[in-house]
């Protein structure tokens, strides 16, 4: 009893996003030589995972699909986890599901094409908003005072194509909103290049984003580029309806 109280323990501090053995040891509340074999242990069955040896641990892919199953009517996982599969076949590339977190957005899943060269796992992972195509397409749908809130706060730079001009974001965002999907091109990665749409609600706020990625060598097609955009709307368009009980699955 007191090895799945541990465990449970661990798997909470996780749920808050990726950390080091020490970090979740000091969370916890546990020597680290005991968080180091629950970690082992949970990392065996699939319920956490380690991108790097030596790195942050984060929720594993097998605690998820277990989490998406409980009440799929209800949960976002479970919804959207066959819409990304859907996108990987049409697109050929990664497809994710994400969510607002306050001035980020938060990796809840994502789906891999057959492929040699991948890129890496975002799942449980936070990115800045105005950084990454799925917060792109958050703030584009803020109300005025809440997008001068963010515009005002830190807007930080990951690579030499971020964008962190108040200015030339408030002039994008119109446009991201206009298109209903955006492109980001080694904005937040170097050799990562994506998009997302939208999923929104009745009354017009983002419930969630999907988005697809891949190597910048390969993707997208210059010639594809409105077209993946098109078949993000649509996608999300489909999540939408299905989460509010329009729509059935995609098969």
């Amino acid at each position: 009893m007191q090895s799945i109280s541990r465990a449970f323990a661990v798997l909470r501090a996780l749920a808050v996003g990726p950390q080091g053995v020490t970090d979740v040891a000091d969370h916890v509340g546990l020597p680290k030589s005991t968080v180091a074999r629950l970690l082992t242990s949970l990392e065996a069955v699939d319920a956490v995972a380690q991108d790097d040896a030596g790195g942050d641990y984060r929720l594993g892919q097998g605690l998820i699909d277990i989490i998406g199953a409980a009440g799929a009517d209800r949960s976002l996982l479970a919804a959207a986890r066959p819409h990304l599969h859907s996108l990987v076949n049409q697109v050929g590339e990664t497809a994710g599901v994400s969510v607002r977190a306050d001035r980020t957005v938060y990796y809840l899943d994502q789906v891999e094409p057959e492929s040699e060269v991948q890129v890496r796992s975002w799942t449980g992972e936070y990115c800045p908003m105005h950084l990454v195509p799925s917060g792109l397409v958050y703030l584009a749908h803020l109300g005025p005072q809440a997008l001068d809130e963010y515009l005002s706060g830190e807007l930080e730079a990951t690579t030499a194509n971020s964008m962190v001009d108040a200015d030339a974001l408030r002039t994008r965002l119109v446009q991201v909103a206009s298109a209903g999907y955006v492109w980001v091109y080694e904005e937040f990665a170097i050799g990562i290049n994506s998009a997302a749409a939208p999923v929104l609600n009745q009354d017009g706020t983002v419930v969630a984003a999907l988005h697809v990625h891949g190597p910048a060598y390969r993707f997208p097609d210059p010639n594809r580029t409105h077209d993946i955009g098109l078949v993000l709307i649509e996608a999300a368009s489909n999540l939408a309806q299905h989460l509010a009980g329009r729509a059935p699955l995609p098969i």
